[in-house]
């Protein structure tokens, strides 16, 4: 192509040339289909030389993509090996944990935790509202779901379901402003109330008195009073405490271990303690 548009004499005549070459190729493919089907016969030709050509340049984008998989998969080894460690060293404890535990339960005429069933479910649709942590799952009445069935992911609770169709359900976030959930403190058993304030993945403890044994990273675990979540589930953990001169509670915030916004899919636990029908939303009116 270089030779035929050189300075030279005649230039002007080898453009025309050219163009009306083109012009009637274009001509030709339009009117007539053995002109492409020829043309997809000597692209087909074509092919080995374009993947020779492109070959270094992805031989080199492998060999980059392979080196950083290479580290990436050696760092997630060492990390795994470190967690089987430590996973080993505690399941050989385990079953002399499970032991004193049956062994505390006959003494205390307690009767035993019985397995929670479950259903998958995803997320579908959120609310649009800034006010109302609600999102929709496809969980249905049909499937099983009914009003006031806790819902965890796998970090900890979620909510409840406050509505249900045949197909979809709609969850109640713990931090919306209308919920309330009874937990637990892991460390030494104290009782209170953990209600939503409308920040995503953030609670507040209601009348924690100032004398309370509350510390900065205490796990919240579900109560299991008011029947409506099973006992022993991960909700938060507390972040902040700060006292007020003269007042009689304390200021405690903590924050959710669900990913409130960003979880997709979820387990919606199946337990209850009443009727569905006697079921509702534990909420800040009801005061539970």
């Amino acid at each position: 192509m270089k030779q035929l548009f050189a300075k030279g004499p005649f230039l002007g005549y080898r453009l025309l040339m050219a163009l009306l070459l083109g012009a009637a190729l274009m001509t030709a493919e339009y009117r007539f289909s053995e002109v492409a089907y020829a043309r997809s016969w000597m692209a087909l030709l074509v092919t080995p030389l374009q993947w020779a050509a492109d070959a270094p340049g992805r031989t080199w984008g492998w060999a980059v993509d392979s080196l950083a998989n290479r580290n990436l998969l050696l760092e997630e080894n060492r990390e795994l090996k470190s967690q089987a460690l430590v996973l080993a060293e505690r399941s050989q404890t385990m079953s002399a944990v499970v032991a004193e535990n049956v062994r505390l339960r006959e003494l205390l005429n307690a009767t035993e935790r019985t397995e929670v069933d479950y259903l998958t479910g995803e997320l579908i649709g959120v609310n649009y509202d800034p006010f109302s942590h609600q999102v929709i799952i496809n969980q249905g009445r049909q499937d099983g779901a009914f009003i006031g069935m806790p819902v965890v992911d796998a970090s900890g609770v979620m909510g409840q379901l406050i509505s249900v169709s045949p197909y979809t359900s709609r969850l109640l976030l713990i931090s919306d402003t209308n919920h309330a959930i009874p937990v637990q403190v892991n460390r030494n058993g104290l009782r209170f109330v953990a209600q939503g304030t409308g920040q995503v993945n953030l609670l507040r403890l209601d009348h924690v008195p100032e004398t309370a044994d509350l510390r900065e990273g205490d796990l919240l675990m579900t109560s299991g009073l008011g029947g409506r979540f099973p006992f022993g589930y991960p909700v938060a953990r507390v972040s902040s405490i700060s006292h007020q001169r003269g007042e009689p509670f304390m200021d405690v915030e903590a924050q959710s271990l669900a990913q409130l916004n960003r979880s997709r899919y979820v387990l919606l636990l199946d337990y209850q303690q009443s009727s569905p029908e006697q079921q509702a939303p534990v909420t800040l009116e009801e005061g539970n």
